[in-house]
């Protein structure tokens, strides 16, 4: 649903979000059905606030900016996960190679195998897009 014309914008308003919040935008990218943000929070905003806030503002913007998405919603859950200092770069050039990243897996497969290869536990019905 997130077109390439809308995506740059939306990385800028979310930003101007998490900016809001305490926090800085280091990233942004991501695919017509999932963003990716590499964002350091404020020392005073939980995970949980910061995606409540980031989620329901920007779904206001892109209803209100565009009306053909006056439906727009995002789903209701997400993934989060801390970044060692050492791995800031890899991890910003993995959110900017998305596109390339997805010609060869899904989304969804990636993340599953991402959680797999943790260890971390998921409901295979949140999986399904």
């Amino acid at each position: 649903m997130l077109g390439d014309e809308l995506r740059p914008r939306l990385y800028e308003y979310m930003g101007g979000i998490v900016r809001g919040g305490g926090g800085l935008l280091m990233a942004a990218g991501g695919m017509p059905e999932h963003v990716h943000l590499l964002a350091p929070l404020g020392r005073r905003t939980t995970l949980a606030d910061a995606l409540r806030d980031i989620k329901a503002n920007s779904s206001r913007w892109i209803q209100a900016t565009f009306p053909s998405m006056a439906g727009f919603a995002w789903q209701s859950g997400y993934g989060a996960f801390t970044v060692s200092h050492s791995h800031l770069e890899r991890t910003r050039a993995y959110i900017a190679g998305q596109a390339e990243h997805h010609r060869v897996m899904t989304f969804q497969e990636e993340f599953r195998a991402f959680l797999d290869r943790h260890g971390i536990a998921y409901d295979e019905r949140s999986m399904s897009g």
